[in-house]
């Protein structure tokens, strides 16, 4: 349990230190921030396939097929109606908000943190998961890789929300807000896998649907709108390499 909430509060404060190096650095060009995001992208890619899906399958048994599949649109399906009813600004960079009911009504500051709060949850939920397969070096690696990408992450949703007019105070606030939310999705991933172990195989495919649902629809789409996509997708290949070498070397 004591490993859990290291590892919660790693990933969730890795969002937080992000955002600092924001602070530091608040004029960040669009080409550095597509790059940085594409090699983020790489590393929730990796850390779905290798430390997600490939267990479900693994743990599955004799349907372990079908549970992963299932799993996997399930995961997507649910963040999918949560981005239709959730008011929220789609992308994390110089966006304009999607037509939403209600987003007229709500301020500027609840769209952004909705918005990076349905981003950051599932990657929470998938540390906290990780660790109900019993091998904690693989979980470890998975809640690595999140916090890893969730440095550039922070990085980068700092310079929009100070160009929107929110205070730095706030801005702060709401970052450690959506560092918290991945503290919370942690714990929830957790206790939901040890209260039923059972249902591990399908969580896990779970939350690797989750994830791959944001990496298509948010973060490849975003990395490629401002003409530095090769560069993005070169980072991407990079960052789903550095979780593939460390899968291999920590096996």
């Amino acid at each position: 349990m004591e490993m859990v909430l290291l590892t919660a509060l790693g990933v969730g404060g890795a969002t937080v230190f992000g955002s600092i190096i924001g602070f530091i650095f608040k004029k960040i060009s669009h080409k550095f921030t597509d790059i940085t995001l594409g090699f983020a992208a790489g590393i929730m890619l990796a850390a779905a396939v290798l430390g997600l899906i490939l267990p479900s399958l693994e743990y599955g048994g004799k349907f372990g097929l079908l549970i992963t599949i299932a799993g996997i649109f399930t995961g997507a399906l649910c963040l999918n109606l949560i981005d239709k009813i959730v008011p929220h600004l789609h992308k994390m960079v110089g966006a304009d908000p999607e037509d939403h009911a209600g987003n007229a009504k709500l301020s500027k500051v609840l769209l952004f943190v909705t918005a990076i709060a349905i981003h950051n949850l599932p990657e929470g939920i998938a540390a906290g998961v990780s660790f109900g397969s019993g091998n904690d070096s693989e979980a470890l690696l998975i809640a690595g890789g999140i916090a890893l990408q969730n440095i550039p992450e922070g990085m980068v949703i700092i310079a929009p929300m100070l160009a929107a007019g929110i205070s730095p105070k706030r801005t702060f606030f709401c970052a450690t807000v959506t560092g918290l939310v991945e503290v919370v999705g942690t714990f929830l991933g957790y206790f939901a896998v040890s209260i039923a172990s059972a249902v591990l195989p399908f969580a896990l495919a779970f939350a690797g649907g989750t994830m791959l649902y944001v990496i298509s629809d948010e973060m490849i789409p975003e990395t490629h709108s401002h003409g530095s996509q090769r560069g993005a997708t070169y980072a991407l290949l990079i960052g789903f390499c550095v979780m593939l070498v460390s899968d291999v070397l920590l096996a």
